[in-house]
C-alpha cells in the first residue's frame, strides 16, 4: 500500500543500488539542498567520493537561493536537492537537466519505476518519502485526560484541556512562518477541507472558497494556543520547542522524528514521552489534512558534462545502501534498496496508507505557493478577513502567472 501510494506522489517505489558504486570522480561537485538530517547524511556520503572535490551548501534558505545558483554559466551548484515542489521552479527556469544518459551509463541498477519522469525525461532521482503528521508528548495527553486526536476539531479541544489545567500555556506547535512554511500549513489544510488550488484543467486560481476561509479560520483557531510569535517559527524553531518541553503536540514533517528524542540537550521528559500518529484530518473528511512528498536530486544543465557525470556518480554514492547505517537509518522513509522501516517512520507510513494527497506538481504551483506565503500572515494577525486575505493571494497569483504566461 505504502510504496503504491509513493508511486502515484513521484512515479517511484523502493530506491536500488548497488553497493558498488564507484566514487572516483573528475570534475568538481557542488551541492545545495534543505538542511534537515537526512539530507545532511546524503550530502556527507556523496563527500566521500575522491578525485575531486565535493562541496555541499545545506541551508533552510535553499529555496531562495537554488535557481539563482544554478543559473550562471557556468552555474556555481551542480545539483540542487529538491522535493516536488521545488523541482517545478527549476524546471520553468530550465537549469536542470535531464538525466536519460546519465542513466543509461550509470544507472543500470536503477528500476525505472524509481525515476522522477516529466514529460519522458528522467529529470529527478528520489531517495525519500516525507509528510507531515501528528507528533505528541503521550505523558501531556494522559496527564490532561485527553485521548490522542485524529481530526484537528479535536486537536482544539487537547489544546484547551491541557491550557485549563494549566499544563502549558501554548501546548500547540506549528511551523507557521510567514513565506512557505505557512503557505505549506494552508496547503495541508486546504486539501483537507476538500479544496483545490486551480479550476480543472487550468491555471486559474480556486482559492478564495468555502474551502479556503475554512482553511484559515481553523489555522487561526490552532494558532491561538500557539506561541504569540508563530508567524516566526519554521520547523527548526517548532522542534526546539517541542524538544524543550515547551509544546505537546503539533503536525511535523517525518523526516524530523527521530531528532526529537535524538537532539543533544532534548530533555528526559521528551524522550520518554514522545510519540507520533498519522496525520489528522480535518471538517468531517476523509483525506488527510497533509500533503505527500518525495525528496530526490537533480544535475545542473549550466555545467560541462564532466561535471555532469561527477555529479551523478557522487550522488547516487550518496545513496548508495551502505549508507543506510544504525545512524542514517531512523532519519528517513528512504526509498534506498534494503532499507527496513523503523519506528519513526510510521507516521510517513500512516500518510500514505490515508491516501494523502500528494503536493501539486504542476508549472504554476509555485507562483500559488509564493503567492500564500506573502499574503497570508495579515489575516492570522487579525488584520484583514479570510475572504480578502484570499482575494490578494489571488491577485497576487494571477500577476505572476500572467507575467509567466500561465495566465493571459
Amino acid at each position: 500500500m505504502f510504496l503504491k501510494r509513493v508511486a502515484l506522489a513521484g512515479s517511484m517505489t523502493a530506491f536500488a543500488a548497488s553497493a558498488g558504486y564507484a566514487c572516483e570522480i573528475g570534475a568538481r561537485v557542488s551541492i545545495v539542498g534543505n538542511e534537515f538530517a537526512a539530507i545532511q547524511a546524503v550530502g556527507a556520503a556523496a563527500k566521500e567520493c575522491s578525485g575531486a572535490e565535493v562541496e555541499s551548501n545545506l541551508t533552510s534558505e535553499h529555496q531562495t537561493i537554488n535557481v539563482a545558483g544554478l543559473s550562471g554559466n557556468p552555474s556555481e551548484y551542480t545539483s540542487a536537492i529538491i522535493a516536488n515542489s521545488s523541482i517545478v521552479a527549476l524546471m520553468n527556469e530550465d537549469v536542470v537537466r535531464p538525466l536519460n544518459d546519465l542513466v543509461a551509463k550509470h544507472g543500470g541498477d536503477l528500476m525505472p519505476s524509481q525515476l522522477i519522469k516529466i514529460g519522458g525525461d528522467i529529470m529527478a532521482v528520489a531517495f525519500m518519502a516525507n509528510a507531515q503528521h501528528l507528533m505528541y508528548r503521550k505523558d501531556v495527553l494522559q496527564q490532561a485526560g485527553v485521548e490522542v486526536p485524529t481530526t484537528y476539531e479535536e486537536m482544539l479541544v487537547v489544546a484547551e484541556a491541557i491550557r485549563s489545567q494549566g499544563i502549558m500555556q501554548n501546548p500547540v506547535g506549528g511551523a507557521y512562518k510567514a513565506g512557505w512554511n505557512l503557505a505549506q500549513e494552508f496547503n495541508n489544510m486546504f486539501l483537507g477541507y476538500g479544496g483545490t488550488h486551480f479550476k480543472p484543467g487550468t491555471a486559474e486560481p480556486n482559492i478564495n472558497t468555502e474551502a479556503g476561509v475554512n482553511a484559515l479560520n481553523m489555522m487561526k483557531a490552532l494558532s491561538e494556543y500557539m506561541n504569540p510569535d508563530f508567524l516566526t517559527h519554521d520547523s527548526n524553531t517548532t522542534n526546539a520547542e517541542y524538544r524543550a518541553g515547551n509544546v505537546a503536540i503539533m503536525n511535523m514533517w517525518g523526516s524530523r522524528a527521530s531528532q526529537q528524542t535524538t537532539t543533544e540537550g532534548v530533555l528526559e521528559e521528551v524522550k520518554a514521552g514522545h510519540a507520533i500518529a498519522g496525520p489528522l484530518t480535518v471538517g468531517g473528511g476523509s483525506i488527510p489534512a497533509s500533503t505527500l512528498w518525495w525528496d530526490g536530486w537533480t544535475v545542473g544543465k549550466n555545467i560541462s558534462d564532466d561535471e555532469a557525470e561527477a555529479t551523478f556518480l557522487a550522488m547516487m554514492h550518496g545513496i548508495r545502501p551502505a549508507m543506510l547505517t544504525e545512524e542514517t537509518l531512523p532519519l528517513a522513509v528512504w526509498l534506498i534498496k534494503g532499507y527496513q522501516p523503523t519506528p519513526d517512520a510510521q507516521g510517513v507510513f500512516d500518510a500514505a496508507k490515508m491516501r494523502t494527497t500528494p503536493y501539486p506538481m504542476l508549472p504554476y504551483m509555485g507562483l500559488m505557493h509564493s503567492a500564500l506565503g506573502n499574503e497570508l500572515a495579515d489575516f492570522m494577525q487579525g488584520k484583514e478577513s479570510a475572504e480578502q486575505a484570499l482575494a490578494d493571494v489571488e491577485a497576487a497569483y494571477r500577476a505572476a502567472a500572467i507575467e509567466k504566461g500561465f495566465l493571459q
